[in-house]
């Protein structure tokens, strides 16, 4: 059975609600062992810190639970929002979230076995110095995650390319950014090689370009102006396909025995299906207009 999007979402946050009133009832519970079982705590030691680990690790949870709440329905009405979507405000807070509660499960797990986290903190802050160093670049793509999740720049569905790669962001992390690509692969870019190199969002300007460069021999080819016609003819049945008066054919070249030409356009509203038909035509009219075989480049911007 198929879930939509919408149901997905009411049944986790119906999920997340029983969940954090479970968590609530059991840290009830906790704390009225603590104020009523003094003695037996004073009896067994390791009880004692159990329910102290416990207490602190609900206790935070909750808060930090509360926190995320907080936050969310704030931008739900901010945005104007009928539900919660997954996009970079909201994983930017579950991933502090997360890193929270990573922070008092092991300041909870120092309590459980009696050691104190103050204590703890000033004997390995040498240590941890060094390590920081060491793992400089690590920290450097958690920040930049953060940095890209609370930024509007690049947003989860986004179509962009980095370097040779290009394709859809399906997820930020705090190490890199997953993309998905035409053959369906995933794709890990580190967040720290984002923020260093050139990055083409192709959805911020709400449009694409098909663009494919060609060569076509000398002695074979007709008229740049006949070759165009013959490009836009095929062209026709996709005209609610490409924005108006944007078709262009240009030479970018002329040698000896070849012209390099290169046709391009915008596409209001991708479609990989669309694009792949256009594409194909376009190429089946470049490759009759030569005699010999035509070298194409296609390049999707």
């Amino acid at each position: 059975m198929v879930i939509d999007q919408a149901t997905y979402n009411q049944k986790k946050i119906r999920r997340q609600v029983l969940i954090f009133i479970a968590k609530l009832l059991v840290y009830a519970a906790v704390v009225w062992f603590n104020f009523t079982q003094h003695d037996l705590f004073n009896k067994y030691k390791a009880i004692g810190s159990i329910s102290n680990a416990l207490s602190l690790f609900l206790g935070a949870n909750l808060l930090i639970s509360i926190g995320w709440l907080v936050m969310i329905s704030w931008y739900i009405r901010k945005n104007h929002l009928k539900r919660l979507t997954r996009d970079n405000f909201v994983l930017g807070i579950n991933r502090i979230s997360s890193v929270l509660n990573t922070i008092i499960a092991l300041v909870s797990l120092m309590l459980l076995f009696g050691v104190n986290p103050i204590d703890m903190f000033v004997s390995v802050s040498i240590a941890a110095a060094a390590f920081a160093l060491l793992s400089k670049d690590y920290v450097t793509n958690m920040i930049n995650g953060l940095i890209i999740m609370f930024s509007d720049q690049l947003s989860l569905g986004d179509q962009i390319r980095v370097g040779e790669f290009k394709g859809k962001v399906l997820d930020i992390t705090l190490i890199n950014v997953v993309l998905q690509n035409d053959d369906d692969d995933l794709v890990l870019i580190p967040n720290s090689v984002i923020f260093s190199t050139m990055v083409l969002n192709q959805s911020k300007q709400n449009i694409k370009k098909l663009t494919i460069e060609f060569e076509l021999d000398i002695k074979y080819q007709s008229s740049p102006d006949e070759l165009e016609q013959s490009l836009k003819g095929v062209l026709r049945p996709f005209a609610s396909n490409i924005t108006e008066n944007s078709f262009s054919l240009k030479i970018l070249e002329i040698r000896k025995d070849l012209v390099h030409y290169k046709v391009q356009f915008l596409i209001p509203r991708p479609d990989k299906e669309t694009e792949r038909r256009m594409r194909r035509l376009l190429i089946n009219t470049i490759l009759s207009f030569s005699g010999r075989e035509v070298n194409t480049v296609e390049n999707d911007g």
